[in-house]
């Protein structure tokens, strides 16, 4: 339905008078009123009551024209929100994130990026960086924050940007270091205590560089690592921590993870996660667009 009658029977509805809304409309009575009889012929009712002295609404035109404001309002701001989705002020992004970034740089990324645009929706989805790299690959997801491979070497056409890197610290059952099984020196656990004990790692299917991370230390304190359980996400593995399972290296970022039954110690010279953000290169989103202006890219 073309609009302009729709304009036509707003501007003749608001003033019950066809010459005062041809005025208004600028144009002439006569063809204001053959638009009124075509619209009204295609909706097969009168809109309006006619007599020689008075037009008023129609029972049908009555209920119609807050319908038909409503439409005409959208179509009106319809520039605006384009504008506006061009400058990436409104939209969605899609974001995937590893869980250890829940503790790290996705609460604050989020926080300001929602600050800065509150109109843009964020679709936020946790998952492994080997299921995310090929849904960003695949344009399913606009970005997301994963832990990179240990060369840096993404597909074409991924970009990426570092956002953080952290030292592992471990999460070690708080009544193994009470009564002694693991020992502490200066505040940190002692390399002879940490090889023996049972290890909880992620798989290396899911999350090969944070695997090969962990085991990478352990073969530098000369023994290989002794792995009794692997689980695909964070909480799960510091709850495994707190049954009294075994002990996990995770990103120091882990400490605001509090879990009763749980202790955060440093070790020596401890290995250094890195995690960052990956995304097309040949996207052009504009809510994508100023992500990465956020973060600095």
């Amino acid at each position: 339905m073309d609009v302009r009658p729709l304009r036509h029977f707003a501007a003749v509805a608001e003033t019950l008078h066809f010459g005062r809304a041809a005025e208004r409309l600028g144009m002439t009575q006569p063809p204001l009123s053959q638009s009124i009889i075509a619209l009204e012929k295609t909706l097969g009712a009168p809109l309006f009551v006619r007599s020689k002295r008075s037009v008023r609404l129609s029972p049908l035109g009555e209920a119609w024209l807050p319908e038909v404001l409503a439409a005409l309002a959208a179509v009106d701001e319809l520039p605006t929100t384009a504008r506006r989705l061009r400058d990436g002020q409104t939209g969605l992004l899609s974001l995937s994130f590893v869980s250890t970034a829940d503790y790290s740089v996705l609460p604050d990324l989020v926080s300001r990026y929602s600050r800065a645009f509150p109109d843009v929706e964020i679709g936020l989805v946790e998952a492994t960086s080997d299921v995310q790299i090929p849904a960003i690959v695949a344009g399913e997801r606009h970005a997301g924050i994963i832990i990179p491979p240990s060369d840096r070497a993404l597909p074409e056409p991924l970009a990426y940007q570092r956002l953080v890197s952290e030292p592992l610290i471990a999460a070690a059952p708080a009544a193994w270091i009470a009564d002694g099984r693991l020992a502490v020196e200066d505040g940190m656990l002692a390399p002879a205590t940490i090889v023996d004990a049972p290890l909880i790692l992620f798989p290396r299917t899911v999350a090969p560089a944070f695997h090969d991370l962990v085991t990478g230390y352990f073969a530098r304190l000369g023994r290989p690592a002794h792995i009794v359980q692997e689980a695909i996400q964070m909480q799960t593995i510091i709850s495994l921590v707190s049954a009294g399972l075994g002990v996990a290296l995770v990103p120091a970022s882990l400490r605001n993870l509090a879990r009763a039954g749980v202790a955060y110690v440093e070790v020596r010279d401890p290995p250094t996660l890195e995690t960052g953000l990956a995304w097309r290169r040949d996207d052009d989103t504009p809510t994508l667009r100023e992500m990465l202006r956020l973060v600095g890219v």
